[in-house]
């Protein structure tokens, strides 16, 4: 592969793999994934397997952004646990790291990832596939929520208590760093989501940060969850973060830039509906319901949006990942933000 933006040169990565990495064997060849937004992703082909690569963007970088190092510290912690994650194999700093950048290296899961959470790379006649397709995503949240944070070594991930108070304040200083043109809806939903943030209610639990359908690799021979992916944003946080994170799926459109469930006939392919999915997480935690459940999901559509405008942000700087799909994450900021605004109208 010839060297460029987020490109990688497989003469400086060869011999540093295969020294610090058991059975690597002789590197062959680097094909970047499309997808990776924040954080380029590589597909290494060895002569004794394959592998994956995750590295920070080049260029400068917001101080709290791109951090490769706690994907890795979360999913090594989680090895043994009921959250399906891949191997972990190497983590190496900028200092010691042959290509300038941080970077992991972790095993390659060879199964399906599907892009459209209406599932439209599979028969819409195969309702009862797509049904545990999403109870499977469903069970691996509730398992995430389970975990013992202080038995698997990770109470130190992040401050407990407080989780919306101190991600709105972070979230609304990044979108700000951020923001190119004024997005009046945008300022109207972070002024509405500070005078409605609700009392803490004292619920800690590890939390992904990007929980959804794209984000996981499920097996080629069942509806099994192989491994969640893309644990960057991941904290000690609120669990009802993740919830209504991925159910703010149900609520965007299927059309241009957005992969959404609205106007879709779940019943007709299998999906729940967004109550039955509540419930359905509620269920496995135990949890007899959930207020406040519009601030939730409208703080999702904020936070969505924040970390779009980032992506969008750094295309002009020249530092995306993929640049023209940057460009289309930043004309979708201002109607995620219209969108959260008519729902709370609405609601």
């Amino acid at each position: 592969m010839t060297t460029g933006q987020n490109q990688l040169d497989k003469n400086l990565l060869s011999a540093f793999l295969a020294e610090n990495i058991e059975n690597f064997g002789e590197l062959l060849d680097i094909e970047k994934f499309s997808g990776g937004q924040s954080n380029p992703t590589y597909k290494l082909t060895t002569s004794t397997g394959n592998y994956v690569l995750r590295a920070k963007p080049e260029g400068d970088l917001l101080k709290s952004a791109h951090q490769v190092d706690r994907e890795y510290k979360v999913m090594r912690a989680l090895q043994h646990s009921n959250v399906a994650v891949p191997k972990m194999l190497l983590l190496t700093d900028k200092k010691s790291s042959p290509i300038d950048r941080m970077f992991f290296v972790m095993e390659y899961l060879d199964g399906r990832i599907f892009w459209d959470p209406a599932l439209s790379e599979l028969p819409k006649e195969n309702k009862q596939e797509h049904s545990k397709i999403y109870d499977a995503m469903n069970a691996n949240l509730a398992a995430l929520h389970n975990v013992d944070v202080d038995a698997i070594g990770l109470s130190d991930f992040g401050k407990p208590g407080d989780y919306f108070a101190r991600q709105l304040a972070r979230w609304t200083k990044q979108y700000h760093a951020s923001e190119v043109d004024h997005n009046e809806p945008m300022h109207k939903l972070i002024n509405w989501l500070e005078q409605n943030l609700p009392a803490d209610d004292g619920i800690v639990t590890l939390v992904h940060g990007d929980y959804r359908l794209d984000n996981m690799v499920f097996a080629k021979e069942n509806e099994d969850v192989l491994g969640v992916l893309d644990w960057e944003l991941s904290t000690i946080g609120h669990p009802y973060a993740d919830l209504a994170y991925q159910c703010m799926q149900w609520r965007l459109p299927n059309k241009g830039s957005f992969r959404g469930l609205a106007g879709i006939d779940r019943k007709a392919v299998g999906i729940p509906t967004e109550a039955e999915y509540v419930a359905s997480y509620c269920k496995r935690r135990n949890i007899k319901t959930i207020n406040n459940w519009p601030f939730y999901v409208a703080f999702s559509f904020f936070r969505l949006g924040a970390i779009l405008q980032g992506v969008y942000k750094r295309s002009l700087d020249g530092n995306a990942s993929n640049p023209e799909k940057a460009k289309l994450y930043g004309a979708a900021v201002p109607v995620l933000s219209a969108m959260a605004m008519q729902m709370i109208e609405q609601e």
